[in-house]
């Protein structure tokens, strides 16, 4: 199959495994941030962990938005739910998140008319059939799906339907991966650059990391030869003591990115000046909300929202975990009373999550009692 199966070839995955291998000086440790959850959930889905160095480390970062999307925002979308006549609807991944109160999927069962979607139009679509109702998407995800939500108000705006919402959630990367550079705890040495995000947003965006912060970033697609050849190319970027931005995933990400996507966002969406993030703490310029033309399908100006600041469970350690600053198995409650059938954190619901990916590949192979914070 052209463009998987040329990138699985166990032949050309062992070469470049060897030229990391080759390339690595042994006095020092890489640690290498790859910011995307798809990219986690690859790496330990090929075993590509097994094949690296023991001095190279990859470190996961904030690039799930459900993992990032705090308890009280999940509160807020209930809350919306709970209003007579309102159906509340969602991407599969939102439905078992925890809020203070439960899930979608509890509040569900509990009697609120809450529906899984594959996609925003089918929240539009759902409208249109459903006169008497008023049907509220709850839009999460960065600029990967943000198009898709512009794109849908578009549409509803040009349609003239009026009993349809948008719970704006949306957040952009670069302000993270920024407040992950600041951040005193951290120690990274280069990023392997989301593919996602970057077939809407290319890879300029990135040229702050290296130009203001001196590290490499290689944007890299999500087949086993896609990020382990990025992995090589931010080895030799570090060798040389470069800091440049790498497209490795050109057959899918425009340098300049997606322009119909970005301007499509740019017609509905401007930015929050702030919002909360995670285990990241509030980020200024790093959400959007929609434009004032469109209040009419904005859901924070339709419904009163409860906007209550929640603070996680003490014992859960996702803030660390997505900083980089803690590996999942050293969460106190990773694999024990916080598990994919009763997750008490994000980053355990979600399939991009990087404690659902240790926990189902890799958990009986990692010692937590032997594992090191990144800072040690």
């Amino acid at each position: 199959m052209k463009y998987v199966d040329e990138f699985r070839d166990p032949q050309l995955i062992r070469n470049v495994a060897g030229e990391i291998a080759r390339s690595v000086d042994p006095n020092h440790e890489y640690r290498i941030m790859e910011v995307c959850g798809g990219h986690t959930h690859a790496i330990y889905r090929h075993g590509l962990q097994d094949v690296l160095p023991e001095n190279l480390r990859l470190v996961h970062g904030p690039g799930c938005p459900v993992c990032v999307l705090p308890t009280g925002r999940v509160d807020d979308g209930l809350s919306i739910a709970e209003h007579p006549g309102v159906i509340l609807t969602a991407f599969g991944d939102m439905m078992r998140v925890p809020g203070t109160r439960g899930t979608p999927l509890e509040l569900k069962a509990r009697g609120a008319d809450i529906r899984m979607v594959y996609s925003p139009l089918d929240a539009l679509r759902l409208a249109q059939n459903e006169p008497t109702k008023h049907v509220c998407f709850f839009a999460i995800g960065f600029e990967t799906t943000a198009p898709s939500t512009a794109l849908t108000l578009l549409r509803a705006k040009a349609l003239g339907v009026r009993n349809f919402s948008i719970f704006c959630n949306h957040v952009t990367i670069v302000p993270a991966i920024r407040a992950i550079l600041e951040s005193p705890d951290m120690r990274l040495d280069g990023f392997i650059g989301p593919g996602h995000v970057s077939t809407v947003s290319g890879c300029r965006p990135y040229e702050f990391i290296a130009r203001d912060y001196g590290k490499p970033v290689v944007v890299a697609g999500f087949e086993p030869l896609d990020l382990l050849e990025a992995i090589l190319m931010v080895v030799r970027q570090l060798n040389a003591k470069e800091a440049k931005v790498e497209n490795q995933y050109r057959r899918i990400v425009p340098w300049e990115g997606n322009m119909p996507a970005l301007r499509a966002m740019s017609d509905v969406f401007e930015l929050r000046p702030y919002f909360e993030w995670r285990g990241l703490g509030f980020i200024s310029q790093s959400a959007l909300k929609l434009l004032p033309a469109y209040a009419a399908w904005d859901a924070e100006v339709q419904f009163e929202i409860p906007g209550v600041r929640v603070t996680d469970p003490r014992a859960a350690q996702c803030g660390e975990v997505l900083k980089g600053v803690l590996r999942p198995p050293q969460c106190k409650l990773f694999g024990k009373e916080c598990n994919p059938e009763h997750p008490v954190g994000a980053l355990m619901v979600s399939s991009e999550g990087a404690c659902a990916a240790y926990y189902r590949y890799v958990r009986y192979e990692d010692d937590a009692a032997n594992a090191q914070p990144v800072t040690s």
